[in-house]
């Protein structure tokens, strides 16, 4: 059957995508429907169409599912940030679930449901995020404004007290937007590559109250006009006489980007307030988090995470452990309290810098940072030290781990491999490898990091093979 654009059709909604679409079938023709709940009966129009499938822009709910909630952000359906702010948290803790388990078992041929412990969830979902990046530009009227990007678009919708972020940004951005006006300092404009301010990082850290904002910027900070203002009424805004965790503001930074590209930070820093840097804590050990830091966005669940990985990695202080992929040392140094020796691999150097720095101000001693691709290191320091191994943890990006990282480990042959993974895709995918070389999965547990989006963390345990 063809469906021409602007067609209205009925569809009942069984499912949702990879990137939070409702999906469902009419006449064996599958849609997807952006907005739309599981159990939703909805009329949309068709915007495109392939051959087996097409895209249809939501219309109205003809029958709501009885998971479907009114969305308290009043940018919901414009932003493209919480997919699934439409649909109750039980419902969307079950659909994280069965995606899991799902591509374990299509992807994986792993059948593993009983093994897996009950999911991490929040006991209060929201201003969870102590980090945020705010485009800025302005509106029709010319109005500087701040928000976040559309779906799929560099469209910014504006919006400056996020339900997911925390209430202190609000602030912020205000006192930065009015800075720009008074001062003539122009927002970027990403078709001509002029103006000067393109994005705006704030990051707090929840247990010390520490606030660090980094405008990232088109040119020299000597372009800034009145900075020296904009310090002082940033710094103003917050309390510094307060008890520990009372939030100060205590690093702006400026980061240079002049390049045309979509990548948000520049290669360059500039100091302008503080030290460059704020301290946080995660359970017993305290992190220095620099503007380019990858540091887990939710430092709640972020504890009960390493808890869990820790919990996995089985640790009685005899053991040498390897950590891959370990960032400024977060996991290293959670693994090291318990450890006799643990070695990081990291491959942006800034990250090993503060790996280095925060192993210095907790006092551990037993760590060993190496930087460079895990697939690369890995084999030449087995090739060159083969010291037994008792433990392997990895946390790779999305695309999982490269195949010759895996290929070590392997020849390795540690005890255990905890596998902590941000898309159960790929880790379906590597575990299959896993255990095809002797492991098989002994434990696993789900950690909901993102309420509101189709993200989900898993922690899963390998045990080698008794053969």
């Amino acid at each position: 059957m063809l469906w021409e654009k602007g067609t209205k059709i009925q569809v009942k909604i069984e499912d949702i995508s990879d990137t939070g679409e409702g999906i469902g079938k009419t006449d064996g023709f599958t849609w997807f429907v952006k907005d739309a709940v599981i159990g939703d009966l909805v009329e949309a129009k068709v915007m495109k169409t392939k051959k087996s499938y097409g895209f249809a822009r939501l219309e109205q709910v003809l029958e709501p599912s009885p998971h479907r909630v009114l969305p308290p952000c009043p940018v919901a359906r414009s932003c493209g940030g919480c997919q699934l702010q439409a649909m109750d948290y039980e419902e969307q803790a079950r659909f994280k679930e069965n995606k899991v388990f799902n591509n374990l078992l299509r992807i994986g041929g792993i059948d593993c449901k009983e093994l897996f412990e009950p999911m991490i969830k929040m006991d209060n979902p929201w201003h969870y995020r102590n980090k945020a990046q705010f485009p800025v530009g302005k509106n029709k009227e010319g109005k500087i404004i701040t928000g976040f990007y559309a779906g799929r678009t560099h469209t910014i919708i504006e919006c400056e007290d996020c339900l997911i972020g925390v209430p202190e940004n609000a602030r912020i951005l205000n006192c930065i937007r009015t800075y720009m006006e008074e001062y003539g300092i122009l927002p970027y404009d990403e078709e001509t590559n002029t103006g000067m301010v393109r994005h705006i990082l704030i990051r707090k850290g929840f247990q010390t109250g520490q606030i660090m904002v980094c405008l990232v910027i088109n040119g020299p900070t000597e372009q800034m006009r009145g900075s020296e203002v904009l310090v002082k009424r940033l710094t103003a805004l917050f309390d510094k006489t307060g008890p520990e965790n009372t939030p100060q503001l205590t690093t702006i930074a400026c980061s240079i980007n002049q390049e045309k590209t979509n990548v948000i930070m520049g290669k360059e820093l500039v100091n302008l307030y503080g030290p460059g840097v704020i301290i946080d804590w995660i359970g017993p050990v305290q992190y220095r988090i620099s503007p380019l830091s990858f540091y887990q966005v939710n430092p709640v669940q972020t504890q009960r995470l390493y808890e869990t990985a820790l919990e996995y990695a089985e640790l009685t202080g005899t053991e040498t452990v390897w950590d891959l992929y370990c960032g400024i040392g977060t996991i290293t140094l959670f693994l090291a309290r318990k450890a006799k020796k643990v070695y990081g691999v990291e491959i942006i150097p800034q990250a090993i810098e503060d790996a280095c720095a925060n192993a210095k101000l907790n006092g551990i001693e037993n760590v060993e940072f190496f930087t460079g691709k895990a697939e690369e290191v890995l084999p030449e320091q087995f090739e060159s030290n083969p010291v037994p191994v008792d433990v392997i943890v990895v946390d790779p990006p999305r695309k999982g781990c490269d195949a010759r990282c895996l290929e070590t480990i392997i020849a390795m042959e540690p005890k255990r491999i905890v596998y902590i993974s941000c898309d159960s895709a790929t880790l379906a995918r590597d575990l299959k490898v896993l255990g095809e070389h002797g492991y098989e999965v002994a434990r696993g547990r789900m950690v909901d990091m993102f309420p509101w989006s189709i993200h989900i963390e898993c922690v899963v345990g390998m045990q080698r093979k008794h053969i």
